[in-house]
């Protein structure tokens, strides 16, 4: 049996990924829909519950930008991991997991990454975020501001372009 998850990044780990064919090593944290996630929301769809997860998945893709701005776009990988591998991490969330081997390429179904007009937005939740996590609620806002964006769609077979498209060799 496989466990879909949404593993955080930045347009560096797509690199890696097309150039190792893999991510890792291991542990990775990602996020995935949960015992305590559905209990959380009972009424929540299968749908919406993944959806709640990715949207966990691309705030922590928020928290890597801001240690390594480089392209200030946020990027969720979904794979589909043995379930063997994945391990409940309650302590950042309803949804987190980690992931205890590394992930190939081949189990990555779909990549999600912000398109060119949220990168405004990117930056401004990256320099709002220290006052954010400290409870400033102006710039929380700015914060939830950027999660309004949804991510774009990117098949596996697209990472080359991409990573064209944010300036890196693919």
């Amino acid at each position: 049996m496989t466990t879909r998850v949404y593993l955080p990044g930045t347009a560096a780990t797509l690199a890696v990924l097309l150039a190792e064919r893999r991510l890792g090593p291991a542990p990775l944290a990602a996020r995935a829909v949960t015992r305590a996630l559905r209990e959380a929301w009972p009424e929540g769809d299968e749908e919406e519950l993944e959806f709640s997860a990715g949207a966990d998945a691309a705030y922590d893709s928020l928290e890597l930008l801001a240690a390594d701005p480089g392209v200030p776009r946020r990027v969720v990988l979904a794979a589909d991991v043995d379930d063997s591998t994945v391990e409940l991490d309650p302590e950042r969330g309803l949804s987190a997991v980690v992931v205890t081997a590394e992930v190939r390429l081949a189990a990555v179904a779909s990549v999600h990454a912000d398109e060119a007009p949220a990168e405004e937005r990117v930056r401004a939740a990256l320099a709002a975020l220290p006052a954010a996590a400290a409870g400033d609620e102006a710039a929380e806002r700015v914060v939830d501001a950027v999660e309004d964006d949804d991510l774009l769609w990117w098949a596996t077979q697209e990472v080359g372009d991409l990573l064209s498209e944010l300036g890196l060799p693919g």
